[in-house]
C-alpha cells in the first residue's frame, strides 16, 4: 500500500513537471523576438523548399542568394500555360510588399492572392495548407524581413499560346495520373 501511494505520488510530480514545462513552452512561443520568428520563418522556407524556385540559379547548382526569393525566370509548362516562380521580396512593385502578414498567410494556405487570382502549379500551397499560426505567420515575417529586390518575372503565358523561352514541361498525365471525373461532374454531364 506504501509503495503504491509512491508510485501515485512520484506519477503525479512527473504529470504536473510535464504540464508544467508544456505550458511554459507554450508561453515562451508566444513571447518570441521579432528575431527568433523570423529565424523560425527562414528555417521553415529553406526547409520546405521555397528557394528551390524562387531563388534564381538554384537549380544550376549556383544559387544567387544575394536575390534570394526574387523569382525566377525559368517556366513551367502544363496545361495551366506557363507559369513562373513570382518574387516574393517585399518589393513594392514587383514583389509582395504590399501584402500584409496575414495575405501571405492566406495566399500560403488557400492559393488565392489578395488579387483574387490563383497561385499556379507548382506552387505546392496545399502542402502548406496546414501549416500552424505560428509557422505561416514566421514564413510571412521572414518574407517581409528580406531585402527588396527589384525582378519583374515574366506573365503568365496562358494555355495553347507559344512560349520560346526556357521552361520545364510537364508532359500530358498518364492516364493513371489524370484527374478522375467527380460525381458533380456526372451530374453536370448528364451521364452515370
Amino acid at each position: 500500500m506504501r509503495l503504491t501511494r509512491i508510485i501515485t505520488a512520484t506519477a503525479l510530480v512527473i504529470a504536473s513537471l510535464a504540464a508544467v514545462t508544456g505550458i511554459s513552452g507554450a508561453v515562451a512561443r508566444k513571447t518570441d523576438t521579432r528575431a527568433q520568428k523570423i529565424e523560425r520563418g527562414r528555417y521553415l522556407a529553406t526547409t520546405m523548399g521555397c528557394n528551390d524556385c524562387h531563388t534564381p540559379g538554384m537549380f544550376y547548382g549556383a544559387p544567387d542568394f544575394a536575390r534570394q526569393l526574387s523569382g525566377s525566370e525559368l517556366g513551367w509548362s502544363g496545361p495551366w500555360g506557363v507559369s513562373f516562380a513570382r518574387n516574393l521580396t517585399p518589393h513594392a512593385q514587383t514583389g509582395i510588399g504590399g501584402w500584409s502578414e496575414a495575405q501571405i498567410v492566406n495566399a500560403l494556405r488557400t492559393g488565392v492572392r489578395p488579387d483574387g487570382s490563383t497561385l499556379l502549379p507548382p506552387m505546392p500551397w496545399p502542402n502548406y495548407a496546414l501549416l500552424t499560426d505560428a509557422d505561416a505567420y514566421a514564413i510571412a515575417a521572414f518574407l517581409k524581413s528580406l531585402p527588396a529586390v527589384e525582378h519583374h518575372v515574366p506573365a503568365v503565358v496562358p494555355p495553347g499560346t507559344a512560349y520560346a523561352g526556357v521552361q520545364l514541361v510537364f508532359p500530358p498525365p498518364p492516364a493513371w495520373d489524370a484527374p478522375r471525373p467527380t460525381s458533380s461532374d456526372h451530374a453536370a454531364s448528364g451521364s452515370r
